[in-house]
């Protein structure tokens, strides 16, 4: 081999090295993108299961990995997940790839929203809720936030106050991002109803939402503009995901289905 060959099969050695390196790192933590932090695996091709719950993260992931979660923790108890990998219907094929398909479900004698969220179970409470927290820490002030999405809706057949009037409707599915100035995840219990309302909270800074109110044939693209308020930086970033709107008030339609995969935050 000449000196010149020698030259050039190094070069591209280490050119190779360094995608296959940048493409190992890509999804580890908050990362920063070429204009912008992006958060751990919204790709949402990781997953792992343990104790019967799919998770969105490896096994024996390191805390910057737990971003994502979903009451899979609380389901699984039961023999079924709400949240799991889809390796089939993706919106980008290729080796490794996967999508998030979120599923609500009748579960006994109740209604459970499949959902996917930002942020960690904490635990069962009185067998009939769940103590969860939202949001995770970012500081980036994303344009928009896009991705894919591919909604198999069902008519509601759970309703309760105050959307009884939603019995029997199509069920509408939800994807909302909050850019907040918390100083601590938020805090919750379902049994109590006292969910973050991203129109009115104080502690917003931006915010996007899109409602899913037909059912689609595939995966579509969306591009959702990130609204801000004013010029605080954030702190923490709360993405919640779910085929059924109303269901932190146990109202949809068993069976209504969402796909999603390749979400990126737009700079």
């Amino acid at each position: 081999m000449t000196k010149t060959k020698k030259v050039l099969t190094l070069a591209v050695l280490m050119l190779l090295l360094g995608i296959f390196g940048a493409a190992a790192q890509s999804d580890k933590g908050v990362k920063s993108g070429t204009s912008g932090p992006q958060l751990y695996n919204m790709s949402f091709d990781t997953w792992s299961k343990s104790k019967g719950a799919w998770n969105l993260y490896p096994l024996k992931a390191k805390k910057s990995e737990r971003v994502w979660d979903s009451d899979n923790h609380g389901l699984s108890l039961l023999g079924i997940n709400g949240t799991m990998p889809e390796y089939e219907h993706v919106a980008v094929k290729g080796e490794g790839k996967a999508a998030a398909k979120i599923v609500s479900k009748k579960v006994v004698w109740a209604f459970v929203a499949g959902n996917l969220y930002t942020g960690n179970f904490v635990k069962i409470v009185n067998f009939a809720g769940a103590e969860l927290e939202f949001g995770v820490p970012f500081k980036g002030r994303p344009k928009a936030l896009c991705g894919y999405y591919d909604y198999r809706p069902s008519k509601v057949n759970f309703a309760k106050s105050p959307h009884e009037d939603m019995k029997g409707k199509m069920d509408v599915g939800r994807i909302e991002v909050i850019l907040t100035d918390w100083s601590a995840p938020y805090n919750i219990t379902t049994n109590y109803e006292r969910f973050i309302d991203g129109a009115t909270d104080p502690h917003v800074i931006g915010r996007a939402v899109i409602e899913l109110k037909k059912s689609t044939k595939g995966y579509l693209y969306f591009e959702v503009p990130i609204e801000y308020r004013d010029d605080r930086t954030p702190t923490y970033v709360d993405i919640t995901v779910t085929p059924s709107r109303y269901g932190e008030f146990f109202t949809g339609g068993s069976g209504s289905t969402l796909y999603v995969d390749e979400f990126e935050f737009k700079y």
